[in-house]
């Protein structure tokens, strides 16, 4: 049987851009970046193969050659030297890079509101958010290889949106709970891009709240619900992260589902999500293992939640029958 190589994954931009004028560099430099290429070597970048990739380089070819510079554009397959996994690693590591100096920025806001901060500061403080809303989207936009970092950076910003539009303190205050004859076959709404605290919750609906439910994942901002949607672990939800609790306890609260393997869970679940190690459940380490693994091999939050689905059935059945 004949053996075919495989197509080329790559495209690859060489450019040679001339001294004059100067600041041509930075500007193509700028908008080499905002695609989320990133250099091979000097003067060569590269983007995954893609139709909308091929047109952002050759608008990219065509400013440089019409300002007196010389440029190429190909197809390319690594065969010796860089490999596949080491041109992905480029692209992690950048993406990494600006996710964490977004977390930094955010944590730098979250640390400086408080609840007695001014209407002023409250303003400036928003104005700050909408702008990490909107850098996140075109981080993610350009995140071809899954890098690590979106989730803290995401969660940070969601702490940070609660804390901004929190009522003022009158009490402690006080949740209904319901009974899941109240739930059933809703729609249930929550972020794109799920994570652990997403992927456990919706399968805790799904197997012991609402077996009926159909999940709808959508912005982090601006969503406007339909009136029998139920939203969880999003700003402004009907279930989500109360005082140090992640969404999942919160589900087992409000729901009054008292199973011991649920709880087990629930740490594990707690401790991943809010990384403040609570509960230090030996399981802790490996499944957080497994859940960014399942978000690293899919981008499709279907997907990642009937993978998901099916890890968190066999780690309940461990535990049903180790509480046995």
């Amino acid at each position: 049987m004949e053996h075919r190589e495989p197509g080329p994954r790559w495209l690859l931009l060489i450019h040679q851009i001339p001294p004059k004028p100067d600041y041509l560099r930075v500007k193509i430099w700028r908008r080499l970046q905002r695609l989320g290429a990133v250099a091979v070597k000097n003067s060569v970048y590269v983007l995954p193969k893609s139709e909308s990739a091929q047109e952002d380089f050759q608008w990219v070819l065509r400013e440089v050659v019409a300002a007196g510079g010389d440029a190429s554009l190909c197809e390319a397959r690594f065969v010796d030297g860089l490999t596949d996994e080491e041109v992905e690693g480029l692209f992690r590591r950048a993406r990494e890079s600006e996710y964490r100096e977004l977390a930094r920025e955010a944590e730098r806001l979250l640390s400086s509101l408080t609840r007695k901060a001014a209407p002023a500061k409250r303003k400036a403080v928003a104005g700050e958010l909408d702008k990490l809303h909107k850098r996140v989207a075109e981080i993610s936009a350009i995140d071809f290889f899954g890098a690590p970092g979106r989730e803290s950076v995401e969660r940070l910003i969601f702490a940070l949106d609660a804390r901004l539009h929190e009522p003022e303190p009158k009490g402690k205050a006080m949740h209904a709970q319901f009974q899941t004859e109240e739930v059933r076959n809703r729609t249930w709404t929550t972020r794109k891009g799920i994570h652990v605290d997403r992927m456990s919750s919706a399968w805790l609906i799904r197997r012991f709240i609402d077996p009926g439910a159909s999940f709808k994942f959508v912005p982090a901002k601006g969503y406007q619900p339909g009136p029998a949607e139920l939203r969880f672990d999003m700003y402004d939800a009907e279930f989500t992260h109360e005082g140090d609790r992640c969404t999942f306890e919160v589900l087992l609260e409000r729901f009054t589902l008292k199973d011991a393997a649920l709880r087990s869970i629930a740490e594990i679940v707690h401790d991943i999500d809010l990384k403040d190690a609570k509960f230090a459940r030996p399981e802790t380490a490996g499944i957080d293992r497994l859940i960014a693994g399942v978000a690293m091999g899919h981008k499709d939050d279907d997907v990642r939640l009937t993978r998901a689905a099916a890890l968190f059935d066999d780690l309940y059945e461990y535990f049903r029958r180790k509480q046995d």
